[in-house]
């Protein structure tokens, strides 16, 4: 589970099937008192993974900057770049995202929450919009 700004617009493409993914940056930022009392903050950044239906809602209401809760699952890959040096990424696949920005207009603002069934080209269609859980842990 995460919350944190979006370090850069979605950036989704679309796979054999029409199946969406969106990749993106995310800044989570933990604030704390050193000994001093001095106040100190650290980000870290991570990288999310959205599938299909996530993938669209990410494309049309996410930019740079948006405030989200994700929630998902850590996945690692691995790869040999051209002078054959074997690279890492771990990745936050996003099961459920909530859009936590302010709502500023009416009706035809988008929904606050959204959870996606399985992730990948093998997984199911989108669970429909819902209202934010009541029972989140903050």
């Amino acid at each position: 589970m995460l919350i944190g700004n979006l370090g850069k617009d979605p950036d989704v493409q679309y796979l054999e099937g029409n199946i969406a993914v969106a990749k993106f940056s995310l800044a989570t930022t933990e604030t704390f008192k050193d000994r001093a009392g001095k106040l100190i903050s650290q980000t870290e950044w991570h990288t999310v993974v959205l599938w299909r239906g996530l993938a669209e809602l990410a494309q049309k209401y996410l930019h740079k900057g948006s405030l989200v809760y994700i929630e998902g699952r850590l996945r690692t890959r691995s790869w040999e770049d051209k002078e054959g040096n074997k690279k890492f990424a771990t990745e936050v696949v996003g099961d459920n995202l909530i859009m936590l920005d302010k709502r500023t207009d009416g009706p035809a603002h988008p929904p606050l929450h959204h959870h996606e069934g399985m992730e990948g080209p093998g997984g199911t269609d989108a669970a429909p919009l819902g209202e934010p859980s009541e029972d989140l842990p903050f």
